[in-house]
């Protein structure tokens, strides 16, 4: 089976979530330390072997492709000034994969953002990433998951445990377990009632498909909010092959969510040895002085 080499990552949603910081400004784009979101998640695709990558954008999303893009202005300035590692790290984000960009036109669904890159997929497989999901760096998931694929050819989607209360804002599957990370998805619905929902295993924002996605997602009819779902073209799947889901536990920051928005630059931010070691003793000052 010819190696998974392809990304897609819808990039269209509004980001209402973080209004009024995303009125002028996507909430890919959001910083985390000094990155924005989207190239966190387009380093994750490309640590797992990733090189060709689609980002699904919409209207005023115009800096994401910019993010990405030659500044030459800008290189210059930098050269000028002697700001070496700078310069290689603006360069860099030209240069790390080969990275597209096309318009979803009308905000119809996640389903919907995937389906316009059936085009650019061809007949390959690939993993599909949303734009305001990170992974901290020493995460496997999507290079598990991508492994499970190769193996059975099959689609698999990450899932995680949410408190019950929680799961009616996720897409929620039937599981049976074939190891301890690894199961069979025996059903998935989106966003249910926590008192029907078929288990507390949340679908998260990492996918590997092949093809086959596009032809369930043309027959999906518009789902939960009058969109089309993923979830839906999922759970047709489901009915015609195997799907499988590899479960992880910590890792994934949701960058839509101010709380999750918070404590990824927190714990991202302890982790860099350039800025760690004194971010550490601040907070710990800090929590003395809330403290007494």
């Amino acid at each position: 089976m010819p190696r998974v080499t392809k990304a897609v990552i819808p990039a269209a949603g509004l980001g209402t979530r973080f209004l009024p910081a995303t009125k002028a400004q996507p909430k890919e784009m959001l910083p985390v330390v000094d990155k924005p979101a989207i190239q966190y998640v387009v380093e994750e695709a490309v640590r797992s072997g990733i090189d060709d990558i689609l980002i699904i954008s919409g209207r005023g999303k115009r800096s994401l492709e910019d993010h990405f893009d030659r500044n030459v202005e800008l290189e210059s300035f930098l050269a000028q000034k002697g700001k070496s590692e700078d310069l290689a790290e603006v360069r860099s984000l030209a240069e790390m994969a080969e990275i597209h960009f096309v318009r979803q036109g009308e905000p119809l669904g996640l389903g919907h953002a995937v389906s316009v890159a059936r085009k650019h997929v061809g007949d390959s497989s690939f993993v599909v990433m949303l734009g305001d999901d990170i992974m901290d760096e020493s995460s496997t998931v999507l290079t598990d998951m991508i492994a499970v694929h190769d193996e059975h050819g099959d689609a698999v989607i990450a899932v995680s445990e949410v408190e019950s209360s929680e799961i009616s804002s996720y897409g929620s599957i039937d599981p049976e377990f074939l190891g301890p990370n690894l199961l069979r998805v025996l059903g998935i619905v989106e966003k249910p009632d926590p008192a029907v929902a078929p288990s507390n295993l949340a679908v998260m924002g990492r996918y590997v498909f092949s093809p086959a996605i596009f032809d369930a997602l043309a027959e999906t009819r518009p789902g939960v909010g009058g969109e089309i779902q993923l979830t839906d073209a999922i759970a047709r799947l489901v009915e015609t092959e195997s799907v499988f889901g590899w479960r992880f536990e910590h890792g994934r920051y949701d960058i839509g969510n101010k709380l999750d928005y918070l404590r990824a630059t927190v714990e991202l931010a302890i982790e860099r040895d350039d800025l760690g070691p004194e971010f550490r003793a601040f907070l710990v000052e800090l929590v003395a002085k809330r403290l007494t």
